[in-house]
């Protein structure tokens, strides 16, 4: 097997863990804090990275005003709204319901960026993917625990955001190498979970930081993130973005089993087959699905 479809392989169960992992670290960690704390610790490790590979940063005022923009609204308020909505779901369905993402950037790009526009099998597994959150929602509107539905939301708005910061980027930043725009969104986006953190959530100092937080948030942090997106640009420049965007459905197996697995979550049959659905959209959809400029974001 060549060594790229290993990694492949290696970077799909990184991604689809680190859904496991933010789940175990909310069970004693409030969710903006740990989320801001893992991208604090995620943007030091990224810039230890551009040091060692001796990245520029000489960039334009308007580079500089996409990259913080996305930032902010990347990992400020998207993963604010991911690590909330993880809170009252489970890991599994989180991963299913962020999976949407690039399902949303197909509808932007379509109006925006010219050539992007629509295919016929594009469409249909954009409706089956629809059909598949419609199948999901259904069953959680319907479920006693209206916060289940409210967190359901929060993650599917969090895909769609994350989707407009793509666009922005594929359309706006495409000469940006991956590396330096990751490290300024992450260092400007965790300014922002941190503040809503202490104002709602109370000091980092007083939260339960148990061994297990602990090793969820250095995995977060350094391998999911870090490591991560460093695999993700190795893997970029030798089988490009259309494979690497097949990561996206196989992670969120690779979630899925290990929330049942680990986690014992279970699955209705609402959940199983609106998941399935959503993956055999994505994986309809994965012709150029993916901005080439934008790193994939999956947890």
């Amino acid at each position: 097997m060549k060594r790229t479809t290993w990694i492949w392989l290696f970077l799909g169960v990184i991604w689809g863990s680190s859904w496991l992992f933010i789940k175990l670290g909310l069970e004693t960690v409030p969710p903006f804090t740990l989320a801001g704390i893992r991208f604090l610790l995620a943007a030091v490790v990224m810039w230890a990275y551009l040091a060692v590979r001796r990245l520029h940063f000489r960039h334009s005022r308007r580079d500089w005003v996409l990259m913080i923009g996305t930032g902010l609204l990347t990992f400020g308020v998207d993963y604010g709204l991911v690590f909330w909505g993880e809170s009252h779901i489970s890991a599994g369905l989180t991963s299913i319901l962020f999976s949407t993402m690039p399902l949303f950037v197909l509808l932007l790009a379509h109006f925006v960026i010219p050539a992007e526009r629509m295919t016929r099998l594009k469409l249909v597994g954009i409706l089956v993917g629809i059909g598949g959150v419609a199948m999901i929602f259904s069953h959680q509107i319907q479920g006693a625990d209206s916060l289940a539905a409210w967190g359901s939301a929060a993650v599917l708005v969090a895909a769609a955001l994350e989707a407009i910061a793509s666009v922005l980027i594929r359309k706006l930043g495409g000469h940006l190498d991956p590396a330096v725009l990751t490290t300024v969104q992450m260092s400007v986006g965790f300014v922002p979970l941190l503040v809503i953190g202490l104002i709602f959530e109370g000091s980092p100092f007083g939260s339960q930081w148990t061994p297990m937080a602990w090793t969820s948030l250095l995995y977060m942090a350094i391998v999911g993130s870090a490591i991560g997106f460093a695999l993700l640009y190795w893997l970029l420049k030798r089988i490009g973005a259309v494979s690497c965007g097949l990561l996206i459905p196989y992670s969120t197996f690779v979630a899925v089993l290990l929330g049942i697995a680990v986690l014992n979550e279970g699955f209705s049959w609402h959940t199983a087959v609106g998941g399935l659905l959503v993956i055999l959209g994505l994986v309809a959809t994965s012709r150029r699905s993916v901005p080439a400029s934008q790193p994939l974001t999956t947890d």
